[in-house]
């Protein structure tokens, strides 16, 4: 039998969630320590046609870049879980910034291994800001109700992560050259991971005494397994819906459409992250999670049907609203399931799922540029196959007694 998710809530938690000590910061510096995410691929390529290289080429690092960051999040995770997160994060990000802050210097048509090097590297030693602010709400926020609303809250706002970078490194390099955006891009990582990593929450978080999972760590729960295979799936329809907002750009002949329509959906998001953390939901967590992919899939159904740009750019925010729904309640899965001591690995392991399955649906949506129709299909694809998936699994995700809570870590509380 699944567990409630939720309890009465607290009376003497009634003021704002931000206010509340050390949630403003930690949201603060960890959606500024992770600009860099979405910061980085566009000034890579930006400097690559600067110097005169190719399209190709760029893209080529783009790419490594974000494979090597989805394969690096899940062994830093393991890593924080040994030993803490402010050695493992602290070097890591030391490493990220200084590839990015060398990049500029290297001139990848002629010493394309050390740019590819770098690039890896950067990639590799992303800090895993997300996992680590994820696994910190339990220590912060002492209620149940206030740890979900922060969590949702914290997965509404990773889209102003794009919506604010993008625009950044487009004007950066513009009046000060691409140079300048990828320093600014390494100088915004290392500033927002000081601001975390400072913090007393992050200083003082301890592993757990005892971990369990053996080698493969959350991988060992078969429901984890399945759970991660499912935010696959959307991370493809997020994945595909950039390229599709590409190719309505080009058949309408609106540049400002390839920004619009992902920013709408992460204005959902947004919206829907303070909808669903500022309401009680009864019921038990995998219902939850079925309902939201459920609302989820649904939502890209009208999109299919490739409407017109405005309609399309309106349209597109009804999934960014059960997005949030969706992925807080996967986090708060993976809190529930993760065996002992590897919370912040598998919440990496979440994390890398949805970059893995962004990239493949990136790549297959690219293949059917010329055709509109299967184009504006796929994410509803991607999104059916998530629902399918946790469908075929939610035996497999069922909460007991003995499961619930049992990935946490050891808990302080801060003055």
């Amino acid at each position: 039998m699944n567990s409630p998710t939720s309890c009465p809530p607290d009376r003497a938690s009634s003021r704002p969630l931000l206010a509340e000590q050390h949630v403003a910061r930690l949201l603060l510096g960890t959606l500024t320590g992770r600009l860099p995410n979405g910061m980085a691929p566009v000034a890579i390529l930006l400097l690559v046609t600067e110097r005169g290289g190719s399209l190709a080429t760029g893209g080529l690092l783009c790419a490594l870049y974000g494979l090597a960051s989805a394969i690096g999040q899940p062994v830093l995770g393991r890593m924080v879980d040994r030993r803490g997160q402010s050695a493992v994060t602290s070097a890591a990000v030391l490493v990220t910034t200084v590839c990015l802050l060398l990049l500029p210097y290297v001139d990848e048509g002629t010493q394309p291994a050390f740019a590819a090097g770098l690039v890896v590297g950067a990639g590799l030693s992303t800090p895993p800001l997300e996992a680590n602010l994820r696994a910190l709400w339990s220590t912060v926020l002492p209620s149940p109700e206030r740890q979900r609303a922060a969590l949702a809250l914290d997965t509404g706002t990773q889209g102003l992560i794009y919506v604010a970078g993008l625009p950044l490194v487009a004007m950066l390099s513009a009046l000060h050259g691409p140079e300048a955006a990828m320093t600014v891009t390494a100088a915004l990582g290392l500033a927002g991971a000081a601001m975390v990593l400072s913090s007393a929450p992050s200083r003082t978080w301890r592993p757990a005494a005892s971990r369990a999972g053996g080698f493969f760590g959350p991988l060992h729960h078969g429901g984890l397994r399945m759970l991660f295979l499912a935010v696959g799936g959307v991370g493809f329809a997020l994945g595909a819906m950039n390229v599709w907002a590409v190719a309505v750009t080009d058949r309408h002949d609106s540049p400002l459409l390839s920004g619009l329509i992902p920013a709408a959906l992460s204005t959902g998001s947004l919206v829907g992250g303070i909808l669903y953390g500022r309401r009680h939901w009864p019921g038990h967590l995998r219902g939850q999670l079925l309902t939201a992919a459920a609302l989820f899939a649904l939502a890209w159904v009208p999109l299919a049907a490739n409407p017109a740009p405005l309609e399309a750019t309106a349209l597109t925010t009804l999934p960014g609203v059960f997005l949030t729904a969706l992925v807080t309640s996967a986090f708060l899965m993976v809190d529930a399931l993760a065996p002992v001591g590897t919370t912040t690995e598998a919440y990496a392991w979440l994390i890398a799922a949805v970059g893995t399955g962004q990239a493949i649906g990136t790549a297959l949506a690219g293949l059917y540029d010329g055709q509109p129709a299967i184009g504006a299909t796929l994410p509803a694809f991607g999104a059916a196959f998530a629902l399918a998936v946790l469908v075929g699994a939610r035996q497999r995700l069922s909460i007991t007694g003995s499961t619930a809570g049992r990935g946490r870590h050891r808990r302080h509380r801060f003055a």
